[in-house]
């Protein structure tokens, strides 16, 4: 295993003092990336390890539009967008656009940004997932962000993986206010997933009686 490897590999485990040490080695496997190309950052963001993250980000200030955006630095978003407007466009090495990120790490600001840009707000991801930044957003419980997605023409119905649509996903979590503006933007409350499952079906099965019955009451 080399020292690339060594910090993906210490990041995924969560394993701060292993990263530590190997970044007082050499601060700049701070930029480390997998064989695929993703971050060493991304990883540790989509791990949710604080403790790496924070050890990664400390030696690193060249940030890429899509380790920017995740870990919420506009700042640094706004000098990458600005030197290269096209990159609110580009597509990570794991098929994801910046405006992916942002709905899903919940940075709202960001995403506001990206959309003025000119990202697109129906991207669908090159990968198994296939979602948009809407999936993403109703996955991460913005309502913000899904109203400004809606409002730069974002297809409420669109589906990701197995059928999903952002009403199934705000259906289950119980989030009120964003199936209400789903709705409102056409929505279809009757849209089955790839097992057959609508969004008021999700709502009674997980106690949202609320909503169970404002589905029904949409007929």
């Amino acid at each position: 295993m080399n020292q690339q490897e060594e910090v993906i590999s210490a990041v995924q485990n969560g394993d701060a003092e292993r990263l530590g040490t190997l970044l007082k080695q050499s601060p700049a496997l701070a930029g480390a990336r997998d064989a695929s190309g993703v971050s060493a950052i991304m990883h540790a963001l989509y791990r949710r390890q604080r403790g790496a993250l924070d050890l990664l980000l400390a030696a690193r200030h060249d940030l890429d539009i899509f380790e920017a955006t995740s870990a919420g630095r506009s700042e640094r978003v706004t000098e990458l967008l600005r030197r290269d407007p096209t990159l609110a466009t580009a597509w990570s090495a794991d098929g994801f656009t910046a405006l992916h990120f942002a709905a899903f790490f919940a940075q709202e600001a960001i995403a506001v940004q990206l959309l003025e840009h000119g990202a697109d707000a129906a991207a669908q991801a090159r990968n198994a997932m296939k979602v948009m930044p809407l999936h993403s957003a109703a996955a991460a419980h913005n309502v913000a962000i899904v109203q400004a997605l809606l409002e730069h023409g974002a297809p409420p119905n669109a589906r990701q993986e197995r059928g999903w649509a952002a009403i199934h996903e705000a259906a289950q979590n119980g989030d009120k206010a964003m199936v209400e503006l789903l709705l409102k933007h056409g929505a279809d409350r009757l849209l089955a997933n790839d097992d057959g499952t609508r969004p008021i079906d999700l709502a009674g099965k997980n106690g949202h009686t609320e909503i169970a019955k404002l589905l029904s009451a949409s007929q």
